[in-house]
């Protein structure tokens, strides 16, 4: 018997291992020192908590310890690379790079920059949602300080060559960073192959926290500086001021390490529920399109979990509605309060009327098969009663071309 409702939302947030909370409880009521607190025992304790975080975040991700710089999570990692290096910087250049379907802790970031006379280059993605390298590579002048792209898109899944990406950054002199969010614990993420210089993490996309996170800071080869952006305390090598949240920074520790030790087992079981339900949706519904690159064709530049249909025909709002008992998102996660079609499906040239029916399934460590058999039963039923109703999908599979249609206004 399925349990209800069932959580599809996975990109969005996930829900925290067991084996996380219980890492992290005994820093919430015994061991509760302040890390910082150099006089006492329960200092100490603290302070061993946060450099076993420190080293286990490292080896995960290819890094030296001294590398990791804790925050509250990947929107404050995002800012203070974005930012730091933008401020450190100043006097080499004044632009940076970044693409169109970022998120917004990236793009709003690079806003706030322009605000302040920053020029900013937002590239166009090709078709699946990939950066276009010559493009890339064309864009840099000698006043980028910063190229800063994604590493796995949390709407459509696509994984960016983040190690072409770095070698042209490389070969430039300019800084590379990337919002590894939705990608590190998921897929394998190290810093030397990747050639990325800063890269943001969060807690609570891999059954970690919320409210805590990391960013990855080069020392050497090249070694990046930045300038902090909260001040008081010096903490964190002076990039990062701010009592350390020591049950938070174990937490995301604890988590990083169980995706890493389970990552090979996990991807393919959560892959095959993905791909199980995107054949399910072939089988059973026409006029359904993919949002990112075909799982079935090039299944190692998607993330393992994420699955982005439009449902032609079908006003996403009323799906959704119509598939109550079932978490998942209609476009973007951190802005699905408007009613505006996802950026980033814009972005990808899906039609305004196709990105409307978007939906997004982020299947999770915890969901099971019996789970993803009742989404798939549920969301095809509610299709088809939705276009019974419709007299644009009648009009279409009469052969009608609806672009051509000119409608009547009164």
């Amino acid at each position: 018997m399925v349990k209800l409702p069932i959580y599809l939302d996975n990109n969005a947030t996930t829900q925290m291992d067991p084996r996380v909370f219980e890492a992290m409880r005994p820093y919430f009521m015994e061991s509760f020192g302040n890390a910082a607190s150099r006089n006492h025992p329960f200092g100490w304790k603290a302070e061993e908590a946060v450099d076993w975080a420190r080293e286990t975040i490292a080896r995960s991700i290819g890094a030296d310890e001294k590398e990791i710089v804790f925050t509250s999570g990947a929107t404050e990692s995002d800012n203070l690379a974005i930012k730091g290096v933008a401020e450190m910087y100043a006097s080499k250049g004044d632009h940076i790079i970044t693409l169109t379907t970022e998120h917004k802790a990236v793009l709003d970031t690079c806003k706030a920059l322009e605000r302040k006379g920053l020029k900013v280059t937002y590239l166009p993605v090709v078709t699946e949602g990939f950066v276009d390298l010559d493009r890339l590579r064309d864009a840099i002048t000698d006043k980028t300080v910063l190229v800063t792209m994604m590493h796995a898109n949390n709407e459509i899944g696509v994984i960016q060559d983040l190690t072409s990406i770095g070698q042209i950054c490389r070969e430039k002199g300019v800084l590379f960073h990337t919002d590894s969010t939705q990608s590190v614990g998921k897929i394998p993420f190290d810093v030397q192959k990747l050639n990325v210089d800063l890269a943001s993490i969060s807690g609570h996309k891999i059954y970690g926290p919320k409210g805590v996170g990391a960013l990855y800071v080069r020392k050497k080869s090249p070694r990046v500086k930045l300038t902090s952006q909260m001040d008081g305390g010096g903490h964190e090598r002076g990039m990062r001021s701010g009592t350390l949240n020591v049950p938070g920074i174990v937490g995301l520790a604890k988590a990083l390490e169980i995706c890493v030790a389970e990552m090979d087992t996990e991807t393919a079981r959560v892959r095959a529920m993905r791909d199980g339900m995107w054949k399910s949706f072939n089988a059973q519904l026409d006029e359904i399109y993919i949002n990112g690159p075909d799982p079935l064709v090039k299944p190692e530049w998607r993330l393992p979990g994420n699955l982005n249909v439009s449902f032609a025909f079908v006003e996403g709002e009323a799906m959704m509605m119509g598939i109550q008992d079932v978490a998942v998102s209609s476009g973007s996660a951190c802005t699905s309060a408007s009613l505006e079609p996802s950026y980033v499906l814009k972005a990808l040239g899906v039609g305004e009327d196709l990105a409307h029916t978007s939906i997004r399934f982020g299947i999770g460590r915890f969901n099971t098969q019996e789970e993803i058999d009742y989404t798939v039963q549920h969301v095809v039923t509610a299709v088809l009663k939705l276009r019974e109703m419709s007299p644009l999908y009648e009009m279409a599979k009469m052969g009608i071309d609806l672009k051509t249609v000119e409608w009547a206004s009164h």
